[in-house]
């Protein structure tokens, strides 16, 4: 995708977010064409999501309709996260562009990676295990055969273990100095690549690791309307109101 304004948000866990933080996103959708010329979703937009052959979840529909209809204004890209990524087809057939991994991405001049950025900075054997597990085409083939109802709800039982909303804030704060630290690794390693885009710790942070070469996290959204806004040479974090 290639926009010269980007607006970034993730991390909104719609489903289990207080109901007026999901009407917020929605009036942010309405808005998103007079900030910017493109959104990235990176990730956690809801709290859970997984698209069967023929079948989503309900909770997710109001959304689902909102965004295909904000595309026919401004492209959307979007990455899966711990929490989504099992977008399969659906996004694509709203003419969303989809990656459940990372997506590159084009701002003004500046070649640009979104990362959710789960499996990267988890230190415990338990959620390295689950980043694998939740990748796995055997494992997910095998939930396709569960009937959508009993799979919501093992998914409802399991979802502190797919997420980092109850964590210890210090852990969090750990885990993002690490992603920093990967990011200009990555920047350092690439010097084709202006920027990085991760979410998953609920930190905001914009880093200038060098002229032109940026790492950003605009935060959650859920933790108080955040996003962010990328240009070809800036990048700027902000609060929706």
């Amino acid at each position: 995708m290639l926009a010269h304004q980007l607006v970034v948000v993730q991390d909104a866990h719609l489903g289990v977010c207080p109901a007026e933080v999901e009407e917020a996103f929605l009036d942010f959708l309405e808005a998103v064409p007079t900030l910017g010329d493109g959104l990235l979703i990176n990730g956690d937009l809801f709290d859970f999501f997984f698209a069967w052959g023929r079948v989503v979840p309900r909770g997710s529909v109001r959304m689902a309709a909102a965004l295909q209809q904000l595309r026919a204004r401004v492209p959307i890209a979007m990455t899966g996260g711990n929490h989504d990524r099992w977008g399969g087809t659906f996004w694509q057939e709203l003419g969303i562009e989809f990656s459940p991994l990372g997506l590159p991405l084009q701002v003004g001049y500046r070649k640009a990676l979104a990362i959710h950025g789960d499996g990267i900075t988890e230190r415990h054997w338990s959620a390295r295990a689950l980043y694998h597990l939740t990748k796995n085409p055997v494992v997910l083939g095998l939930f396709r055969w569960i009937h959508p109802d009993l799979a919501m709800k093992i998914t409802d039982r399991m979802q502190h273990g797919l997420g980092n909303t109850v964590i210890d804030p210090a852990i969090l704060d750990a885990a993002a100095g690490r992603q920093e630290t990967w990011a200009r690794a990555a920047l350092a390693a690439d010097p084709t690549l202006g920027l990085i885009i991760m979410g998953h710790t609920h930190r905001p942070a914009c880093v200038d690791v060098a002229p032109g070469r940026t790492y950003l996290n605009p935060g959650a959204w859920v933790d108080g309307l955040k996003y962010a806004v990328v240009t070809g040479t800036a990048a700027e974090l902000r609060t929706f109101a």
